[in-house]
């Protein structure tokens, strides 16, 4: 008897634990929701932070001018890759300018880092062997040895089916852990990181729980420190098989970034994944949509990889989830569709009886309500589809011109190199190796004229698609920085790039590829481009809705 009690305390209390968590995991998820609904306030916080910085007023070519840079870098790292990739470009050359050799040395390192965010990982070893470990100061050797363990590590990661190259990188990591630990004091979050993954590794798990206590008592909730510590901390306890606890903490996390208006996260993204699992689509599509929206804003390859999967697994079902409420609704529709047909011959029965005239008129004046409630419903949903008819001929239509002219152009040029062929064996068989080196000479020039006639091509066919292009983005402009077109000319290099913008092509590696510029050239024009504009931070958002 004794013991059913005792049984039946135990289970009593492990049922009330868990009631109690989960309320408290309901209790989080609501205020992350709303947080998330509010983001664009804590996005204005971090911006007016930003502006706060760039209205100082310094000497240009001074250390103090190189710090405020470095001050606007280190809010835009996390929020902002291009941006902060701009300030970073600014501090080199600066340093280089006051031949500071250890500001020069800091912003390589920051380059590293960044570069390594962003998924460049081939870039950032570029920058690293740039950098001569025995020259590095002291006082930035352990950021120099956390930023390559991190690169390492990353460039492991990142090739999950190349097993023997991904452990190679990963022991390159490891020989960079050992000197962090080494050279860093025991107080530092990155010693006491790199302590807790190294207890994690060797699965002792309440040693890793120990230092990430450590980290916790310098992390503040709601900042970017606790955020990364309670992603650290939700991962051990994954790993111990508490999943209630790793989710509370994986929440806390996910709230901290949102409130450090972080763009460079994981929490939301892994927290739209196990929403998924537990079935909660909802919410797990709202999660994937805001981390994939954020990771597109911060413009990192490596997270947008491997945001496809989920992204297109729960955005899958939440789009079946709402088929079939669509189906529901109509069959919903036809239900009532015959429920009216019922009410109308009970009105007809209704209108025969004189005594019951007065209620037969106040349900037939519903009915009427609800039939032109439901026709207008019915009425959207109608505009609606043409409209979207309408979007997909004119995409088909753009298609259609554009595989017709990209078929002439590929044919032009494969005649063109079939006849450059022709000539070249006629030149070889006659043994005219003079001629041969002449037509050889003049490669460059080809190739440059054949780039212009190429960017003719594309400007013609993109105003044959958009004739009013030129006159739309001139709307968008400052009235003094509007362009003037020469002679013949159909687009300048800004309209150009505007263009690509309007096609789809976001990014500036994209567009640097495709008009053969570099990365930062590309971005100088777009920051430029926004500089002219009467609405900055909507200009390119109001190129793409050129018609």
């Amino acid at each position: 008897m004794n013991s059913l009690r005792y049984i039946m305390s135990i289970t009593f209390s492990l049922l009330s634990m868990l009631i109690y968590a989960n309320r408290d995991i309901d209790s989080l998820l609501h205020v992350l929701d709303h947080d998330l609904s509010n983001y664009s306030r804590y996005e204005n916080r971090k911006k007016q932070r930003i502006e706060n910085l760039k209205s100082i007023i310094v000497s240009p070519l001074s250390t103090d001018r190189y710090d405020l840079n470095l001050s606007i870098y280190n809010e835009y790292k996390t929020y902002s890759s291009d941006s902060a990739f701009h300030y970073l470009y600014q501090n080199l050359s600066l340093a280089q300018q006051l031949q500071n050799y250890p500001c020069e040395i800091e912003t390589l390192l920051e380059e590293v880092y960044l570069l390594t965010c962003v998924g460049m990982y081939l870039e950032a070893k570029d920058v690293l062997s740039k950098i001569n470990r025995s020259t590095i100061p002291p006082s930035l050797l352990g950021r120099y040895y956390m930023y390559s363990k991190r690169l390492f590590f990353e460039t492991g990661v990142s090739l999950p089916r190349n097993k023997h190259t991904s452990k190679y990188y990963r022991n390159i990591g490891l020989t960079y852990r050992d000197s962090i630990l080494q050279i860093l004091p025991p107080t530092d979050d990155a010693y006491l990181s790199e302590k807790m993954f190294q207890s994690k590794e060797k699965r002792d798990y309440s040693k890793a729980m120990h230092w990430n206590d450590e980290r916790m008592k310098s992390a503040t909730f709601g900042t970017a420190l606790y955020a990364l510590v309670a992603y650290d901390r939700a991962g051990i306890l994954k790993t111990m098989g508490k999943d209630d606890e790793s989710l509370y903490y994986l929440i806390l996390s996910a709230i901290s970034d949102v409130r450090s208006a972080i763009q460079e996260q994981s929490s939301i993204m892994l927290l739209a994944q196990i929403m998924y699992e537990r079935g909660d689509i909802n919410r797990a599509n709202t999660y994937i949509n805001f981390s994939w929206r954020v990771t597109e804003a911060y413009n990192t390859r490596m997270r947008n990889w491997r945001h496809i999967i989920p992204y297109s697994m729960i955005n899958s079902r939440f789009k079946e989830i709402i088929s079939k409420q669509n189906e529901k609704l109509q069959s919903y529709l036809l239900l009532i569709t015959l429920l009216t047909f019922l009410l109308g011959v009970a009105l007809i029965y209704v209108y025969r009886q004189m005594s019951r005239l007065k209620v037969a008129k106040e349900k037939q004046q519903s009915l009427n309500r609800e039939l032109s409630e439901v026709n207008n419903k019915l009425e959207k949903i109608n505009n609606h589809l043409q409209m979207t008819n309408l979007e997909l001929i004119d995409s088909n239509n753009i298609k259609e011109v554009y595989i017709s002219r990209f078929f002439k152009l590929c044919s032009t040029y494969v005649d063109r190199m079939y006849q450059f062929r022709k000539q070249v064996n006629r030149k070889l068989l006659k043994k005219d190796y003079a001629d041969l080196m002449k037509m050889t000479a003049c490669a460059s020039d080809v190739l440059a004229t054949e780039q212009q006639e190429l960017y003719a091509h594309f400007d013609s066919a993109f105003l044959h698609l958009f004739p009013n292009f030129v006159t739309s983005v001139n709307k968008l402009l400052l009235p003094e920085e509007q362009f003037i077109l020469k002679e013949r000319e159909l687009l300048n290099t800004e309209l150009r790039i505007c263009a690509l913008i309007r096609l789809g092509f976001v990014k500036s590696a994209q567009i640097a590829e495709l008009l053969h510029y570099s990365p930062t050239t590309i971005y100088n024009y777009r920051t430029r481009l926004r500089e002219k504009a009467v609405s900055r931070d909507v200009f390119e958002e109001k190129v793409m809705q050129i018609q």
